[in-house]
């Protein structure tokens, strides 16, 4: 886990978000490898002016639509830089 908030969005085309997180890295994120079926609460996200309504919610520390549609600030930071998510298994 990398418990990183995003503290900056802006929609760019193709659904793709360009995010910067609070450790300052910044990276544009491709959408479409993170979502693989626009369905349910992601469907108005294909319609390109309700995508650009993304904003960042500082209480989720993460990308938020007005329907309600989010994504985990963690996938997104993994995606950004390309390493991948790890949960310490204290068993």
């Amino acid at each position: 886990m990398f418990l990183i908030d995003v503290t900056r969005v802006q929609a760019l085309p193709n659904r793709n978000l360009d995010l910067t997180f609070e450790n300052g890295f910044h990276a544009i994120v491709e959408m479409d490898q993170i979502v693989k079926n626009y369905t349910g609460v992601f469907a108005p996200l294909l319609q390109d002016a309700y995508f650009k309504q993304v904003t960042v919610n500082t209480e989720l520390g993460t990308v938020v639509w007005p329907n309600g549609a989010d994504l985990c600030p963690d996938v997104l930071y993994s995606q950004a830089t390309g390493m991948p998510i790890t949960v310490a298994n204290n068993l």
